[in-house]
């Protein structure tokens, strides 16, 4: 398969940097091979085109993303606890790295219809993660019984992705980290929950 190959990960990699650097409608297929250290005609063995490299990266970084957090949460009894580990594991993730979050805060956002139709099916992994947070809390009346889940999860979301994209429009010049305690205290108050 294509992706368990290196070089599909060295076009990933390199395509966050010049996307990030350039500008999604900038970043011409030419300079990411070159900051692969491919061919250009290597990277059409891996993907169709510069739209197919950016949800295939967004696919990629968004499933390590999920799965770190789930691994993260495992042995989490709490829902409380759940969302904080999400929370923090979302604001580091961001923090992790530069190129990457100027990519998925400001050039996703710029592309065409089509393109935020694949992304918003790429995203359905980690709604659904929130979602089994906020039922769990639910469940175990740690969070308002009469939560509206899809509301809630959209709050969650909305406000973690509005705090990246500020970081990121102000140059990350804080800690997103240090962040995370008062976006949990906050969010929990808002889903009716005790920690």
């Amino acid at each position: 398969m294509k992706r368990n190959k290196p070089k599909y990960k060295q076009i990933i990699d390199a395509a966050v940097v010049v996307i990030a650097e350039n500008g999604y409608h900038q970043a011409q297929v030419s300079k990411i091979a070159k900051q692969a250290g491919v061919a250009d005609g290597t990277i059409y063995l891996y993907f169709k085109n510069k739209e197919d490299i950016l949800i295939s990266l967004f696919r990629e970084k968004m499933g390590q993303f999920v799965e770190r957090i789930e691994e993260g949460i495992a042995g989490k009894q709490k829902a409380a606890e759940k969302l904080l580990v999400l929370i923090e594991y979302h604001c580091r993730h961001l923090s992790g790295n530069h190129h990457l979050a100027i990519v998925t805060q400001l050039e996703l956002r710029q592309s065409n219809k089509d393109i935020r139709l694949k992304i918003n099916k790429v995203l359905k992994g980690y709604l659904e993660l929130i979602d089994k947070i906020l039922i769990n809390g639910v469940e175990t009346k740690e969070f308002s019984e009469d939560l509206n889940i899809r509301l809630a999860r959209q709050m969650i979301f909305g406000t973690l992705d509005e705090m990246g994209t500020t970081w990121v429009m102000n140059d990350q010049k804080y800690d997103l980290i240090v962040q995370a305690p008062a976006i949990h205290r906050l969010l929990l108050n808002a889903v009716g929950g005790k920690y």
